[in-house]
């Protein structure tokens, strides 16, 4: 039998009626008591996007299990930054802690076994802010537990408080550029991987970037939050591609990568200190940090040679 969890669901979901309909299997196999469905509107700009959005929102005559079910369905577009940040606010207006999974996030049963353990065992632990199902280190394992703690946070398919939730501010309007830049070198050595904070923080501020998740993300560092990520992946991505609203290329080393069994028996890690190394890895590959170093270096050669010759 698959597991069944025990915690209220929010599942995001757009025009997507392919991706939404295999995530919603899963969520059928786990049988939630409580479901929350939040769809954002069509965008008029888009041919045949009206009947995409109704065709996934028909998820939610497939509920077949003993379930209380909620909607919050957008009849205009608000874009992914307001209408997933508003839906995660509905849905902690509503439980004081529950799994959120968006329509391209496929768990695996495990997942929700892992996020029910995670929710009670840390539910009055300020220092836990997030539990993940997604795991990115292709196969590497930090210590013997079955997880281990991340100041990374990742969401694709995630699980967490209202008390943390409370802390989200969708434009980071306590937050200013100076402050924020001095902040970021207390959390980060690299000069690069700070700049590149940096900018992602002002970009987010100019409102340049629609997105939610980064702000998630920020805000974490800023309270020195930290994040349970299984040893084993649980959730896989599989919206990758040109239908997608941010990750576009089919050939992504993060899409689709396959789902990991979760030992029956779950071992919690001795220390409650964040595994830099595997912090280090992910960062320093996501934003190319070691090629970008080499080309400065590269660049700051040349410039001393030019020196030595006596051009300027």
């Amino acid at each position: 039998m698959p597991y069944q969890t025990s915690s209220p669901l929010l599942f995001i979901i757009f025009n997507r009626p392919d991706t939404t309909l295999t995530v919603f299997e899963r969520i059928r196999e786990a049988k939630p008591k409580r479901l929350y469905i939040a769809a954002d509107g069509p965008r008029t700009s888009r041919e045949d996007e009206e009947h995409l959005c109704s065709e996934a929102r028909k998820v939610i005559e497939q509920v077949d299990w003993d379930c209380s079910v909620e909607t919050l369905f957008r009849e205009k577009n608000l874009g992914c930054k307001y209408a997933v940040s508003s839906a995660v606010d509905w849905f902690f207006s509503k439980e004081e802690e529950g799994i959120i999974l968006e329509d391209d996030c496929l768990p695996s049963n495990d997942f929700f076994r892992f996020c029910d353990e995670m929710l009670v065992k840390y539910r009055y632990d300020s220092r836990i802010r997030h539990i993940t199902g997604c795991n990115l280190q292709y196969g590497k394992k930090w210590g013997d537990a079955t997880y281990y703690f991340s100041r990374n946070v990742h969401v694709w398919g995630w699980a967490s408080w209202k008390r943390v939730w409370n802390s989200y501010d969708v434009e980071l309007s306590k937050y200013q550029r100076p402050e924020a830049e001095r902040q970021f070198s207390n959390v980060f050595s690299e000069q690069l991987l700070i700049q590149s904070w940096v900018d992602i923080f002002q970009q987010l501020k100019d409102g340049k970037i629609d997105t939610w998740d980064y702000q998630v993300g920020i805000i974490n560092f800023f309270e020195n939050g930290l994040c349970v990520i299984p040893n084993c992946n649980l959730v896989s991505n599989i919206g990758f591609g040109q239908n997608a609203t941010h990750t576009f290329n089919e050939v992504d080393r993060n899409a689709n990568i396959p789902h990991e069994d979760l030992p029956a028996e779950v071992i919690h890690p001795e220390y409650i200190l964040a595994e830099t190394k595997a912090d280090s890895l992910l960062l320093n590959r996501d934003f190319d940090i070691e090629n970008r170093l080499k080309k400065l270096r590269k660049k700051e050669r040349k410039m001393q040679i030019k020196r030595l010759l006596g051009f300027k």
